[in-house]
Order: structure tokens, then sequence, then C-alpha cells
């Protein structure tokens, strides 16, 4: 399942879908896991959770753990 998010400023623009991985690794962050911590749950290398991390901060242009941590909740992850 694929997650397609309006911006919060407008909702004209849609957001890039988050793929499931990204959904997955946003769910632990959130949950407050550290990197390495997520990277050990989902199998993965930091690198690869930070990889993650980053491509969703530029697909919904966030810029902090906090606002990733908000998204998250609102979202029900």
């Amino acid at each position: 399942m694929s997650l397609t998010l309006a911006t919060p400023h407008t909702e004209e623009a849609p957001v890039p879908a988050l793929a499931p991985r990204e959904q997955e690794t946003l769910r632990h962050i959130a949950a407050g896991r550290t990197y390495l911590q997520t990277a050990r749950h989902m199998g993965l290398s930091k690198h690869t959770v930070d990889a993650y991390l980053r491509r969703i901060r530029a697909k919904l242009n966030i810029n902090s753990t906090a606002e990733l941590t908000r998204l998250a909740i609102s979202l029900g992850l």
C-alpha cells in the first residue's frame, strides 16, 4: 500500500507516495527508535535507513525528526 498526502499548505499539489519500506522506516523513527535500532529491526544497514529518511524528507519537504514524527502520528503510523 502506498501513501499519498496533500501538502499542509494546499490540497491542490499532492505529495509523492511513500514506498512501503519508507512508511515502515517512518513508523520506527516516530516510535522513538534510533537509526541503528530501526536498521536492525528491518534487516538493513543504518546507512539505508538514513537514505530512506532523506528520501522521505525530500518528498514531503520536511526538515526535522519532530516534523516526521508529527506526520507519522497524524497518519496513524
